[in-house]
């Protein structure tokens, strides 16, 4: 492209950065970074009433957390407020936008007459001032709007990278208020001169858009600036086919560091959510800035799957060092008051783990026994914990006094103590996988046993002897 690609991610702060926003950002991000464009993050807080400090660290938190890096920003529209009125002001001067007097009370009344007829409720134009139109008389005491002066007649379309071609008819469009009665500049004022004074040249962002898109394209031309192209993302539905809500995974990006995913493999599912490279499914940040464009996003709506997201999750899981895994689960333990310094190396115990676990977080619930004063229930001990049992464990604990601690070593103490009983692994294993964790079910009994060390295995088992 002979332009440089300049696209924006421009979240209005009134709550958390959720997973369809997260994919915005992710498709501008990567659309930037794969043309060697700029990526800019602007914060639309104009909704003084309803943006927070919070939320805005809420989105700053998960565009970080998600490595979405930024180029330019973040900008406030809060603090451009001058600019905003500054080109209102020009508008007013060449005639693209006007004063209109009309009242709340008058436009109510004007809607509620339109539905009667069976008419589309929309403002009538009384104060659009029109060649020989006598306008009426200004109201004492009543503050006007500023409306933007659409075109009536012909229609303005695009060619949406993701929708092909939309049109609408002028006449579907009224005359847009783009200053409230106090001069503050509503949402699609401020948007349009965002864009054009930071020279966006691609708008990538949800389909509830589409029906502002017009109006803005029309202020656009009044205003003599370049028209960026659009492209508007089909929405995300849930695991069952419903719009996302909470329960499916519309909750803050946050909440899934909480709940134990890796950011690269929310990443790598976010960009399969509407958007293909052939049959790839896994691939790194580095290969989707590569591969990444928007001839290949489907204008349908894509479906979350959670059960896919965990899949992903589970293979970066399997990828990631213990090292790192480690210190994750670490810092999980030590916010439920276990301190994993006290037992064998965590990252010894990570290994054995992570091949079987979908999350972080379950891979904290899997260690944490290793690290507890575990008392097996009595329904597990008074199934397994029979005199044969105790019997080839009291000889299998002493063979674990003497041996070598290798694996190899421990496999063969296991071996030597079912043939001495005329028992079969599970008879042994599970009893000592009773014992030592309080379950059934472990990674291999020779491996974990190693891992665990020999005291701790001696003293966990010899207490139920």
């Amino acid at each position: 492209m002979t332009t440089q690609i300049r696209t924006r991610f421009a979240p209005s702060p009134t709550g958390f950065l959720h997973i369809g926003g997260a994919r915005t950002a992710l498709f501008s991000w990567a659309f930037a970074r794969r043309h060697g464009g700029q990526f800019i993050l602007r914060v639309e807080d104009t909704d003084v009433a309803r943006s927070t400090p919070e939320a805005v660290q809420a989105i700053i938190d998960g565009m970080k957390w998600l490595e979405l890096d930024w180029d330019e920003g973040p900008f406030y529209q809060m603090q451009r407020m001058d600019r905003y009125k500054e080109v209102v002001a020009q508008m007013l001067a060449s005639g693209a936008a006007y004063y209109c007097y009309t009242t709340p009370e008058e436009l109510d009344a004007l809607r509620e007459a339109q539905r009667g007829r069976g008419e589309k409720p929309r403002y009538d134009g009384r104060w659009r001032p029109e060649a020989g139109k006598t306008l009426p008389t200004q109201p004492a005491g009543v503050k006007p709007v500023v409306r933007f002066r659409n075109p009536a007649e012909g229609s303005v379309h695009w060619v949406d990278l993701v929708k092909g071609r939309i049109e609408f008819a002028n006449s579907e469009l009224d005359d847009l208020i783009i200053a409230r009665p106090d001069g503050t500049p509503t949402y699609n004022f401020c948007v349009v001169v965002d864009d054009w004074d930071m020279q966006i040249t691609h708008v990538i962002r949800g389909d509830d858009h589409v029906n502002n898109t017009p109006r803005q394209i029309n202020i656009l031309r009044a205003l003599g600036a370049d028209v960026p192209q659009y492209a508007h993302l089909s929405m995300i539905l849930g695991d069952d086919g419903q719009k996302l809500s909470k329960r499916h995974g519309a909750v803050s990006v946050m909440q899934y560091s909480d709940d134990g995913y890796l950011p690269d493999a929310v990443i790598n599912y976010l960009a399969r959510l509407g958007w293909s490279h052939g049959d790839d499914e896994v691939f790194s940040r580095e290969q989707l800035t590569e591969w990444f464009d928007l001839d290949h996003i489907t204008p349908s709506a894509a479906q979350f799957n959670t059960e896919k997201l965990n899949w992903l999750n589970a293979h970066y899981i399997k990828q990631t060092p213990d090292a790192v895994l480690a210190a994750d689960a670490a810092n999980r333990l030590a916010h439920r008051g276990v301190n994993p310094e006290q037992g064998p190396a965590l990252e010894t115990v990570i290994a054995l783990y992570k091949d079987r676990i979908a999350t972080l977080v379950e891979l904290a619930d899997a260690v944490e026994p290793v690290y507890l004063d575990i008392r097996p229930s009595d329904e597990l001990l008074g199934q397994h914990m029979t005199e044969t049992s105790k019997a080839a464990l009291a000889e299998l604990i002493e063979a674990f006094g003497n041996c070598e601690w290798s694996r190899e070593a421990i496999s063969a103490a296991i071996k030597a103590v079912m043939k001495n009983h005329g028992l079969k692994m599970p008879q042994v294993a599970i009893p000592l996988r009773v014992l030592l964790l309080g379950m059934t079910q472990t990674p291999a009994i020779d491996a974990l046993v190693e891992v665990m060390g020999r005291e701790l295995v001696t003293r966990r088992v010899r207490a139920y002897l």
